[in-house]
């Protein structure tokens, strides 16, 4: 059998390995507890710093949406302010030319044709559609329908016969025959 002494002497030794565990583990939290409070500066820094960076890239994405809404309102405004082409379809035959114009939403009466002898000059007024809107505050935010003044002209190598040029207005477009002026050569005699 162990005797009493031996074991007082191993229970001795091991409160005594107990204690110094104790004593390490307390310094082993201390330790901890001074590298929790850097790490816990560093977690409020970190936040800090995304809260910047989100703050930064909503203010970022406000100033582009005004910049588009600036541009588009610049665009429009130099879109009514100068002279758009009308869209066209031209064809020449042997003894004729013929146009098919574009004017979408354009009365019959708002339509001007001019012929001079080899060309001819279509003009019209295309209404923006933000216009309709009198009574209601509207924000433009895309526009891509020509409006204002459309003016297109048309040059012809050959004469045009002036007074058999026609035009028909249908459903927006307008169809134009414009017949070519031939000149009879006349033979002469050399003396």
């Amino acid at each position: 059998m162990v005797d009493s002494e031996t074991i007082e002497s191993k229970i001795s030794d091991k409160k005594e390995e107990f204690n110094d565990e104790e004593e390490l583990n307390d310094e082993q939290k201390e330790f901890n507890d001074k590298q929790e409070e850097p790490k816990e500066k560093r977690k409020n820094i970190a936040d800090n710093v995304i809260n910047d960076l989100n703050s930064s890239i909503d203010e970022f994405k406000e100033y582009i949406r005004n910049m588009q809404k600036n541009a588009d309102k610049k665009y429009a405004e130099y879109k009514r302010s100068t002279v758009q082409t009308i869209d066209i379809d031209l064809i020449e035959s042997k003894d004729a030319y013929y146009i098919k114009a574009a004017v979408p939403g354009v009365n019959k009466e708002d339509i001007s044709i001019e012929a001079g002898d080899n060309d001819l000059t279509i003009e019209t007024t295309f209404k923006a559609y933000i216009d309709e809107f009198e009574d209601e505050e509207v924000e433009l935010i895309a526009s891509s329908i020509k409006s204002g003044r459309c003016v297109k002209t048309v040059r012809f190598e050959n004469s045009l016969d002036l007074d058999n040029i026609t035009a028909k207005f249908t459903n927006g477009t307008v169809i134009i025959n414009i017949p070519k002026l031939i000149i009879p050569k006349h033979k002469i005699n050399v003396e």
